[in-house]
């Protein structure tokens, strides 16, 4: 299988899809302008699921800055404090902090609860089209 834009754009409609399952439809999706992104087949498969797409002018990362804030986070709380020895070690420090982002941490964003507590607090979405 070639690795393409089409070939990434199939992985994220996957993922996509599968939230979608877990959570319900997005009104609309934001993104970068990379090429599974703005792929044909992901751009068909979101119309056919009635979400909108909203695309991050190109060099405009202030357009997108929770995840901005997010990475800014995660570099400085886990990859620029830990040195791993091996990949197993990189992937159980990196679910450690993912866990207590997500679980432990209240967020003033989310009105000071964790992600998984607002999450858990939102309506239920039926998914059309899907």
């Amino acid at each position: 299988m070639r690795w393409d834009a089409a070939s990434k754009a199939v992985d994220v409609i996957e993922a996509i899809a599968e939230a979608m399952k877990r959570h319900g439809a997005p009104m609309h999706i934001r993104s970068d302008n990379g090429p599974e992104f703005i792929a044909i087949a992901l751009k068909s498969w979101l119309k056919r699921a009635k979400v909108e797409t909203l695309y991050v002018e190109p060099g405009s990362p202030w357009q997108n800055g929770y995840a901005e804030s997010f990475h800014a986070r995660l570099s400085d709380e886990l990859l620029e404090q830990e040195l791993w020895t091996s990949v197993e070690e990189a992937k159980l420090l990196s679910r450690r902090w993912q866990w207590e982002y997500n679980h432990e941490r209240p967020h003033s964003s989310l009105g000071y609860r964790t992600p998984a507590e607002y999450a858990a607090e939102q309506p239920t979405l039926i998914t059309t089209g899907t």
